[in-house]
Parts: structure tokens; C-alpha cells; sequence
């Protein structure tokens, strides 16, 4: 009991009691003298108000495949969400789940229908997010590439149906209508004429209660939200206009609009469907990426034993595999017996087969072209390449960059503009002349509404990453889009970068006692654990155990071999005493040393990758400037600088170093590119204006970068800032249009000049250019020879390191 006023009230717990209490003491009580009735109770928290399809989800058997784990114990979804149809279902999305207790970050991008949802699974369930989506009137699916295409092919089949029924309506009340003027000018029966109107009623009633539903759905979803969309003028003008028309109809006076309304339904349905169809091209790619990996592969229990198929589902880590001669890879793994040439063009780009032999890594989803290998597995499920790209897709398509949620605020504002302006219209017109007011006030409404404008961005945005993913370069975040189309200085590291990554050791050179063989066992112990290319060239050699093993970046490796510590990296981190005779800055050389001095050096080959020169050619004619900022000594920074012809150069650079670079570079007022390998580089990629990984460096799941240059050309880098440029470009050109149309249309039709008919022609005529001009940055041409089906979206064979010297 509470004590309110004379009177002891009931509660119904410890809770209400302190709320009733806090209402009372704040002086408020005259809530309880005026309210009408009970309050209403929320609904209950409990597993039990849960939607049972939705339980499952909170399985870690099913989230094993559906769900990426993030630092702090956060965990990531990718959704597919049907019903999303525009800006203002994926704003009302993010605020409803925004403020959910245990979500810490929530995206949808209504040009593709797909959301990015993070939670803490100890403060609340994917299953309670899950539900929550649906009791908003939408459908969640996890993105996989069955889903994705049961929900597509599902959400297609609904669309040409609504669209097939408005169509044959609109064709038949259009027929009635042309016999209803041609009587207004010629006389008609008025039986015949109450007749026509009559069956036009009829067929109008199934193009509005069943084609137009969606419009009225989303406009219901936007207003109990508070906040009007798009769909919020479409539905008050077919509604307003179906009533009028059948009160109107049923009087036997006054004009009908069924001709206007089942026109407004089937052209709104069709740009409805042609902008579908634009979102669904735009998950084409990820995809056509699952499709990739087979759903079977061939175990074997040991060498030359029989092989037994089995799903690619019950693979795991160490298994045996027998991999014949046209067959594509089902895994991430290492080839073990035999050599082949491996087609990795529907992963990287190039269009030549890869010579691969025991040893050397393969990248499930790439095809076998030689004879029967056998590889042992060493990544599966969402470990692979190939997951990893296809997720970080996703990740990107989910995302709404800083130029779409700008449209998004001012698509939001010109609709509350163009309800006040219908309201003014429509008052002004009741007083001039009533007859023709509501005509008028529907024209408003419908010709203005601000679809194209809020398409504009998201659109043009989806189509250029979809395109720069088929090229070669793998967009992880949308904003980094915008960054690279204004970007002016191209800052790039040097190995594994603008070389190839594919070190050679050219020379062990002892300096004391201990023999060169000897040098490079220690070498190689110390580098085994070590993703910098230079290791990959150390660890040919047998490695002996290492301990206490520790990495400083830009610097080298400390370890204990045999009870020994050695380091191995700069001659400044190795030891203070550099060996007479010797120079680090000739060639790309790393010392070895302990606690007495300096013991080798070893010298390295790096060519430079083939198409930088024309890469780099192709990016100073867009007006960046190339730099090489890199941890390498002089002579190989400067050898590589003559070759591709920059002037600007940075030798023996920490990652701190190189950062204060990109720092000075954007105090200068310049917008900075960085490429880089990933790992030692994240930071220096995390302070760039955007940032550019190679694929074949960091793992794809630990870089921090922007974008993802995936394969081994730096071409698509030069092709991905024309693809960023045309779409700002394009993203204007919509905006651009979209403003003039309503500045046109919204005084023509608020002096009565446009009918209703031509209202509902013009706004979708105008979403439609929209989307057709968006479209043609999803078919600009090549430059990497990509497979015309998805093209160049691999993460590289082999995962190394960042540069650390």
C-alpha cells in the first residue's frame, strides 16, 4: 500500500510502490486525480514474452555459425531485415534498439535491406533483439547465403505479386475511367455512369487494401514512432483519396479518383520494386562468396588411404584432404603432397593459375586446375578467408555512412515541411475553390514526397562498394568511401606493399665464431613466431624452440634459444656496436646479435610488385601525391623510390614515426591515404583519413583498416579512387535532381496544375532515375581482370605480418 493523499492506494510491487512514492513526494500527485484509467503494464521481461521461433537463436551451437565474437565479450550480427523499405525504417531500427539495455551498437542501411547489430550477451539475448525486430513490424533473417536468397526470392515473389494486382486493376478502372470523361463531354445514362463507378470501386478496393499495404504499414510504423517517413503523405493521399472517392460514389455526386488511385499504388509499387531489385544486386556479391566454398570435401584418415566424403561442416583443424583436379578447395589449409596450379582469379583477381607446392597455403574457395593434391586443413567455418571477406562485406553494406544519415535528416525534415505546406495548401484552396481543394492537396502530397532525395545517397553508395568489391578492393567501412573520393596524398609502406612481399634470403654474413648455418637456426627460431614477411623468408629453415619470446614493433624480436638470448631486427635495437665492415643501408638487411655483440646479418631480396609504376602513374593523374614512409634502412627505401620515380622519402620509420608524418600531412590541411600491411601499420592505418590494407598482410579478421586491397595487384587501388570519384559524383547528380524536381514540381502542383495522375507518374519517375543513375556505377568497367561474376574479393593465401623494421 502508498499512502496518497487521505487514501492508502494498492501496488502491485516494491517498485510501483517506490514510483508512486517519487511521483507523490515530487509534488505531482494530481497524476493519480486526473488519469482515467489504470496505467498500462509493461510487458514482461521474462524469457516467457519471447516469440518461441526466436529461443533458438540464444543456442551457442547456432550462434557458432551466425555470430563473430568481439573484443570485450561483445558479440556481432549480420541481419537480413524484410520490410525495410526506406531512411525511416532503418532510423526507427536504430533508435528502438539503440536504446535497449546491452546494445551497444546498432546499423541499418535501407539500400540494402541489411543491419549491424553489436550486444553484451551478459546484460541481454540475441533472441530478445530478434523479437524485438519483429514486434516492429519487420522480419529478421541472419545473413547466410541460404537465407539471404529464401528471403530475396520471398520478398520478390510478395513484390510482383502486389504489383501484378495493382497493375491489372489500374488497367481496368483506367478503361472505366476513359468511358466516364468521354460521357462528361458526350452525356451518359446516369444508371451506366453509377455503374462504372460502382465496378471501379470493386476493383480498386484489392489495389489498395492489398497492393498499397505496405504504404500503410510503414506510415502506421512511422507515426507510432513519432517521427514521419516517406510512406506517412504517400498513405494519406491513397487513402484520403480512396474514401473521398467512395463517399463520393455512394452520394452519386462529386468527382472519383480511382483511375489516380490505383495509378498511385502501381507506379509507387514499381519504383518500390525496381529499388528491390537494386538492393538485392547489391548482396549478389557476398553472396556469390558463400556459393564459392563447396558443401563437400574428400577426408582422408591417413596418407593414401581411402578418401570419404563428408560435409565441409564437419571439417576441422589437422584433417586430411584429397583434393582432385577441377574441384575447388573446402577449406584454408597448407598443401601437403603434390603440386598444382590453383585458379584464385574468383578470389584475387588474377586471371593466371598459381603455381602451389607442399608447403605453400591455399585459400578454400580457390580451384584446383592441376592434378589430385592433398592439403591439411587449417582454418574452417567463419576462421577462413573467405568468411572473412564475405562478413566484412556485409559489415560495410550494413553500415550508413556520415553522407547518408545527412540525407536521412533532411529527407525527414522535407516531410514534415511537405505536410505543412499540403496543410497550407489545402486551406488556402478551401477558400478559393472548395471544389478542387482536396484535388489539388492529394497532388501535393504525392508529387513531393522526398523518395528520390532520401535514395539518392544510399543507393549510389551500395552500387560503388558492390563494384570496388568485384575489382579488387574490399570496402569494410562506408565512411572510408567518401575520405578516399577527396583524398590528395598517397603515404605507402614499402614491404609487402609496394614490393611484393615475397622475400628471398640473398645472404648470411657471420661477423664471430658461430657458423652461418648456425646463425640462421637462431634466426629462424626467433622469427617462427613473427607474420613479417622477412620471417617467411627466415623460417625455411628448420626452426629450434624459442622462448620468452617477446615482438617490438618497428624494432625486431628478443628470445631465448638454448638458454640464450638473442635479438634480431635494426642494428640500433640489436646492439649499440655495429660490426666493423658492415652497413645496414645497402640492401634490406636485419642483424643478429646477443648480449656480446653483433653475430650476422642477413641480406634480403624484395622485387617491387610489376603494376606499381602504372598503379602509381594512374594515381599521381588523379592528383595524389606518392610518399614511402618505411622501417627499412636508406638504400632499399631509395632503390625502390627510383624505380616507381618518388621523391618523397622516409626511411627507418617506427610506427609512432610514421603516424607524426600523417599527422603533419593533415595539419598541412591535406587529406592522407595510408596503405600498409596491417599488423605493425594499424596504428598509423587507424589515424589516416582512410587506410588501405594489402590482403595478403595482416589477417583479414585483426586489421583496422577502411578498405582491404585484396589479391596481389595495387591496381584496383587507382580503380577504387575513380570508382569513389564517380560516386560522389553520382551521389550530387541525385541530389541535385531530386532538389530541382521538388522545387518544380511543388509550386505546379500547389497552383493546381498537375492532377493527380501526373503526380503519382512524376515522383516515381523521379525515384527511378535515381536508382537507374546509381545503377551505372555497379557496371563502370574493370581493371583487374576479375571474374565478371564477383570478381577480385580474396584475402590472400598466405596472412603476414605488418612491418615492424
Amino acid at each position: 500500500m502508498v499512502r496518497l493523499g487521505d487514501d492508502d492506494r494498492p501496488v502491485c510491487c516494491p517498485g510501483c510502490k517506490a514510483v508512486a512514492e517519487f511521483i507523490r513526494d515530487a509534488g505531482l500527485s494530481d497524476y493519480y486525480r486526473f488519469r482515467t484509467a489504470e496505467a498500462v503494464r509493461p510487458e514482461s521481461p521474462e524469457p516467457d514474452n519471447i516469440r518461441p521461433e526466436w529461443l533458438a537463436y540464444d543456442r551457442e551451437g547456432l550462434q557458432k555459425s551466425l555470430v563473430t565474437e568481439l573484443e570485450g565479450g561483445n558479440r556481432e550480427i549480420l541481419l537480413l531485415i524484410e520490410g525495410v523499405r526506406c531512411a525511416a525504417c532503418s532510423w526507427l531500427l536504430e533508435r528502438v534498439l539503440g536504446q535497449r539495455d546491452g546494445v551497444t551498437e546498432v546499423q541499418v542501411n535501407p539500400a540494402t535491406g541489411r543491419g549491424r547489430l553489436v550486444w553484451d550477451p551478459a546484460r541481454t539475448s540475441l533472441s530478445r533483439l530478434m523479437d524485438a525486430i519483429a514486434r516492429l513490424g519487420y522480419r529478421p533473417h541472419p545473413v547466410t547465403a541460404a537465407g539471404a536468397r529464401s528471403a530475396a526470392t520471398r520478398e520478390r515473389r510478395q513484390a510482383m505479386k502486389r504489383l501484378a494486382v495493382a497493375g491489372l486493376g489500374m488497367m481496368q478502372v483506367m478503361t472505366y475511367a476513359v468511358s466516364l470523361y468521354a460521357g462528361a463531354w458526350q452525356g451518359m445514362d446516369e444508371q451506366i455512369r453509377e455503374f462504372l463507378r460502382l465496378v471501379s470501386l470493386l476493383v480498386t478496393t484489392p489495389v489498395v487494401l492489398y497492393s498499397g499495404l505496405p504504404f500503410f504499414a510503414g506510415a502506421w510504423r512511422d507515426l507510432r514512432a513519432g517521427r514521419p517517413g516517406m510512406d506517412v503523405p504517400v498513405a494519406l493521399a491513397i487513402g484520403g483519396a480512396y474514401l473521398a472517392s467512395i463517399y463520393n460514389s455512394l452520394r452519386g455526386s462529386g468527382e472519383v479518383y480511382f483511375d489516380s488511385v490505383t495509378m498511385f499504388v502501381f507506379f509507387l509499387s514499381l519504383g518500390r520494386f525496381a529499388e528491390m531489385v537494386t538492393r538485392h544486386r547489391a548482396g549478389e556479391t557476398a553472396d556469390a562468396l558463400a556459393r564459392l566454398a563447396p558443401s563437400t570435401a574428400l577426408r582422408l584418415a591417413a596418407a593414401d588411404a581411402t578418401p570419404v566424403p563428408v560435409g565441409v561442416a564437419e571439417l576441422v583443424v589437422g584433417d586430411r584432404l584429397l583434393v582432385r583436379a577441377g574441384d575447388a578447395f573446402p577449406a584454408d589449409g597448407r598443401l601437403d603432397r603434390g603440386r598444382t596450379h590453383v585458379d584464385e582469379s574468383m578470389l584475387s583477381g588474377e586471371s593466371r593459375p598459381v603455381a602451389r607446392g607442399p608447403g605453400e597455403q591455399v585459400v578454400g574457395g580457390s580451384v584446383n586446375r592441376g592434378g589430385p593434391v592433398e592439403m591439411i586443413v587449417e582454418r574452417t567455418g567463419g576462421d577462413t578467408v573467405l568468411s572473412h571477406v564475405a562478413r566484412m562485406l556485409e559489415r560495410a553494406q550494413a553500415g550508413r555512412p556520415a553522407l547518408a544519415r545527412t540525407a536521412d535528416v533532411i529527407a525527414r525534415w522535407f516531410v514534415v515541411g511537405v505536410l505543412t505546406v499540403a496543410g497550407v495548401v489545402a486551406a488556402v484552396w478551401s477558400t478559393v475553390d472548395t471544389a478542387t481543394a482536396f484535388e489539388v492537396t492529394l497532388s501535393v502530397l504525392v508529387v513531393t514526397c522526398p523518395c528520390a532525395l532520401s535514395l539518392a545517397t544510399p543507393t549510389a553508395l551500395t552500387a560503388a562498394i558492390g563494384r570496388l568489391a568485384r575489382s579488387g578492393l574490399l570496402v569494410a567501412r562506408s565512411d572510408g568511401l567518401e575520405a578516399l573520393a577527396r583524398a590528395d596524398v598517397l603515404v605507402m609502406d614499402k614491404t609487402g606493399t609496394l614490393t611484393r612481399g615475397r622475400v628471398a634470403l640473398a645472404e648470411v654474413r657471420p661477423f664471430g665464431a658461430m657458423t652461418g648455418p648456425r646463425c640462421l637456426e637462431i634466426a629462424a627460431a626467433l622469427e617462427s613466431r613473427s607474420e613479417h614477411p622477412l620471417a617467411s623468408a627466415l623460417g625455411q629453415t628448420r626452426a629450434i624452440p624459442a622462448e620468452e619470446f617477446e615482438i617490438f614493433p618497428g624494432e625486431g624480436i628478443e628470445g631465448v634459444v638454448d638458454g640464450r638470448r638473442y635479438r634480431i631486427g635494426t642494428p640500433e635495437f640489436v646492439t649499440a656496436i655495429a660490426p666493423a665492415g658492415w652497413s645496414g643501408d645497402a640492401v634490406t638487411s636485419v642483424l643478429l646479435g646477443d648480449t656480446s655483440g653483433p653475430l650476422a646479418s642477413f641480406s634480403f631480396d624484395d622485387p617491387v610488385r610489376p603494376d606499381a609504376p602504372a598503379t602509381l602513374s594512374q594515381l599521381r593523374e588523379a592528383g595524389l601525391e606518392p610518399e614511402i614512409a618505411s622501417g627499412d634502412a636508406q638504400g632499399p627505401v631509395t632503390a625502390v623510390g627510383q624505380a616507381l620515380a618518388i621523391s618523397r622519402l622516409r626511411w627507418r620509420q617506427s610506427p609512432q614515426d610514421k603516424l607524426d608524418r600523417i599527422h603533419e600531412l593533415q595539419a598541412a590541411g591535406h587529406r592522407v591515404v595510408m596503405v600498409g600491411d596491417g599488423v605493425n601499420d594499424a596504428p598509423v592505418l587507424a589515424g589516416a583519413d582512410v587506410s588501405v590494407a594489402m590482403g595478403a598482410g595482416a589477417p583479414l579478421a585483426q586489421t583496422t583498416a577502411d578498405m582491404i586491397l585484396l589479391g596481389e595487384s595495387l591496381s584496383p587501388l587507382a580503380a577504387g579512387v575513380a570508382t569513389a570519384r564517380r560516386a560522389l559524383n553520382v551521389i550530387r547528380q541525385n541530389v541535385i535532381w531530386a532538389v530541382i524536381y521538388n522545387l518544380v514540381a511543388l509550386p505546379l502542383a500547389a497552383a493546381g496544375l498537375v492532377a493527380p495522375w501526373m503526380a503519382a507518374i512524376g515522383m516515381s519517375a523521379s525515384s527511378l532515375l535515381v536508382v537507374l543513375n546509381s545503377t551505372r556505377l555497379a557496371r563502370l568497367p574493370g581493371r583487374t581482370g576479375a571474374s565478371p561474376e564477383i570478381g577480385a574479393v580474396s584475402g590472400g593465401a598466405v596472412p603476414a605480418g605488418g612491418s615492424r623494421r
